[in-house]
């Protein structure tokens, strides 16, 4: 049985991750999934370095080891009871053997004080709609489009039609009942 473990992200791998982290996520969109290039934010890249630093800077990134190799990654924000998944990666030679499933189990280990966590992946991402739905029990919650954009975000808009015209899933996990507000 392999063993999985989250250590938090060191600087002098810092640049590792983000070259791993780009390569899993150009892996899934062009090998697996068959996409072309009608998906990348920069360079040829599905996830730019920007979006990697900024969401390293914003929360908590771990090395996902597995049976003491390096195996992923993934990156948390949490504020108070609500926990944001920006990324969550696991590199491609790791895939399908329940890797990304028991970092994903850590996490919830780790944060135990979350209430819900949410998360959110790209329309033609089929496998990580299959992984965040049917393995670790996260409901899609909406679909941001052109015609409904993030209304958080307002610089997503401009984001689905370029980079994802068929739009994104907002993804939520409730881990207890939350009171009423």
């Amino acid at each position: 049985m392999t063993e999985v473990k989250l250590l938090p992200l060191q600087e002098d791998d810092r640049q590792q991750f983000i070259k791993d982290n780009q390569w899993a996520f150009k892996y899934g969109a062009t090998e697996e999934f068959g996409r072309r290039d009608d998906h990348f934010e920069e360079d040829d890249q599905i996830i730019s370095r920007e979006t990697i630093e900024n969401s390293i800077k914003e929360g908590e990134a771990y090395r996902i080891i597995a049976d003491g190799k390096k195996a992923g990654g993934v990156i948390v924000s949490v504020q108070g009871k609500h926990g944001e998944l920006k990324i969550l990666f696991t590199l491609p030679e790791y895939h399908s053997k329940g890797i990304g499933y028991k970092a994903w189990c850590e996490i919830e280990r780790m944060y135990p004080d979350v209430e819900r966590w949410e998360t959110i992946t790209p329309y033609f991402e089929t496998r990580n709609i299959h992984f965040y739905v049917n393995r670790c029990g996260f409901h899609i919650v909406e679909f941001y489009n052109s015609h409904h954009p993030d209304p958080n975000d307002p610089d997503m808009a401009e984001e689905i039609d370029d980079q994802f015209p068929d739009g994104m899933f907002r993804f939520e996990k409730r881990m207890k009942q939350i009171d009423a507000e």
